[in-house]
């Protein structure tokens, strides 16, 4: 009873307790056994994508006076420059114009004096609007002069847009064209995180992908087959609501970003659909456009069009009732706080399979990039399968080759059980500990494991050399400080251990990330929970 009350051994039996919890260990004649442990795409078979990151960053060399002069020029007629620097142009118009028709082009704030128009602008933005506009695409400034455009374009398409107003791509000094297919590290890693949520939306959590380079990212889909995979990961999710116009063609209304809630798939009326409300921006675009067009007096000539990455998930006239609400708004100039709408995709299994889809794009929004999907591969379940069994075997059979050996040492099974078990024991709050944070474990995880084993034993064979002193057990005086120097020596091979794995960690070597935090976790539950319940335990056995 004096061990059980042994702080170090009450320790360890809740670790394994709540190891046993977290695991969840069931069986089913229909599922056979089961667990919460989750596996990669090693051991469970699915997809592995390598992406491509669509971009371009670019130094650029252009007057915004010319910017302002053609877009100034096609929407108010021609306009003559007078005076300009990169904050103020001035121009003047051939009649005079109200402020407001001239602050729509939305390029800088207008001041008007008869036909003179002083507009205020800033440079970067003048550019950024421009380019946006022209390749239709989202162009960020950076530092220094260069532009990230953020869409699939090479040298010649840019040089060709930006030769309309003068402008060129900037040299370096060694005569080098400052063009280069790739995005910056804050696109790659808002990617990233894009991807996350919409693969936790499909409840794959903890799913790895791993930044290579700059534009890429390895993304591993344990259990998805490659079609799924396509759908869920290589899609951007970029969605649009247009309006049909009187000439067979449409006009862009708001994007997706202006989305604030999103419902679950539902079935009204044998068809699936998703709805959603757009906020007072989107609302007011909406409103603005369906009047402006003439739909709220003729919605069946003007459908509402909703797209996701270019293709048309629904399209249909304005109900008469919202018609109606959003002509006295716009007669009554009120603002629109929100709307709600929906999206119908269809019935029967594809009908809900596309609301799914459309329903995870509109939560998690769209990726700041397109990507490009240049390399990927498939592991069948049945090799995933295979790997589980061999990885097993691999650890039963180290585990007992170490048994063989300490008992080869030894010659004594009141060494060799508490041994043993306290190796088992390790390994089984290490997979207590991956199944409580969702992690999921590969080959490179299971050869951390076993690696474990191997450091595990090492550091019990240096306890049980120094309790046993000449063959038994010592004096209470002795086996304190020989179990102390035992610690001390098992408290530095680890920490030795914990900084050498620290690198592959915090430099994120793909696999070998996995392979790190095993080994760093299977040392840490070693020398703080289960060595030293051993080390007591051993001591009550010996004596």
């Amino acid at each position: 009873m004096k061990l059980y009350k042994d702080f170090r051994v009450v320790i360890f039996i809740l670790a394994m307790l709540l190891a046993l919890v977290a695991i969840h260990p069931g069986y089913s004649p229909e599922r056979g056994i089961s667990s919460d442990l989750q596996y990669g795409l090693d051991l469970e078979g699915g997809t592995r994508l390598q992406l491509e990151l669509q971009g371009a960053i670019a130094g650029i060399t252009i007057d915004p006076a010319a910017i302002i002069e053609k877009e100034y020029s096609d929407a108010l007629g021609a306009i003559e420059i007078t005076d300009s620097s990169d904050e103020e142009v001035i121009f003047k118009t051939t009649e005079p114009l109200e402020k407001e028709e001239i602050d729509a082009i939305g390029y800088g704030s207008a001041y008007v004096r008869d036909n003179e128009v002083t507009l205020s602008i800033n440079k970067n933005y003048v550019v950024e609007k421009y380019l946006s506009t022209y390749l239709d695409t989202e162009v960020i400034y950076l530092p220094g002069g260069m532009y990230e455009i953020r869409s699939t374009i090479n040298e010649s398409e840019l040089s060709n847009v930006l030769a309309d107003v003068g402008g060129s791509i900037t040299k370096d000094i060694q005569g080098n064209v400052e063009f280069k297919k790739t995005v910056t590290k804050h696109t790659q890693e808002l990617t990233e995180e894009v991807l996350n949520e919409k693969l936790n939306l499909w409840g794959l959590k903890e799913v790895p992908i791993t930044p290579v380079e700059d534009n890429l990212l390895m993304v591993d889909l344990a259990g998805i087959d490659l079609n799924t995979a396509m759908d869920i990961v290589a899609t951007p999710g970029k969605f649009e609501i247009r309006i049909h116009l009187t000439n067979n063609t449409t006009s862009h209304v708001m994007w997706g970003e202006q989305i604030t809630a999103v419902d679950m798939p539902k079935m009204h009326r044998d068809s699936w659909g998703v709805g959603f409300t757009v906020n007072g921006d989107g609302a007011t675009a909406i409103r603005d456009a369906a009047v402006e067009t003439g739909a709220v007096d003729d919605p069946a000539a003007h459908e509402l069009t909703m797209l996701l990455d270019d293709k048309e998930v629904y399209s249909a006239p304005l109900a008469d009732d919202l018609a109606n609400n959003l002509r006295d708004m716009y007669d009554r100039d009120e603002n629109v706080q929100s709307l709600q709408l929906t999206a119908s995709t269809g019935g029967g299994d594809e009908g809900q399979m596309k609301a799914e889809q459309l329903h995870v794009h509109l939560r998690a929004g769209a990726l700041p990039v397109e990507v490009a999907v240049i390399g990927s591969w498939q592991v069948p379940a049945s090799l995933g399968a295979k790997f589980k069994e061999q990885t097993m075997i691999a650890g039963l059979f180290a585990l007992a080759t170490v048994a063989l050996v300490i008992f080869g040492r030894y010659g004594r099974k009141k060494i060799l059980i508490p041994m043993i078990a306290t190796s088992v024991s390790e390994v089984f709050m290490i997979l207590g500990f991956a199944a409580l944070v969702n992690w999921q474990l590969d080959l490179p995880a299971i050869a951390g494991i076993i690696a474990v084993i191997g450091t595990g034993i090492d550091h019990l064979v240096i306890i049980t050399d120094e309790v046993l002193y000449e063959g038994k057990m010592p004096s209470l005086k002795v086996y304190l400080a020989r179990i102390g120097k035992a610690f001390a020596i098992i408290f530095a091979a680890a920490a030795t251990t914990i900084i050498a794995m620290s690198p592959l960690l915090a430099m994120s070597f793909g696999a070998l990330k996995g392979f790190a935090i095993t080994t760093i976790v299977g040392v840490l539950i070693g020398v703080l929970i289960a060595r030293p319940a051993y080390g007591r335990v051993i001591k009550d056995l010996l004596e």
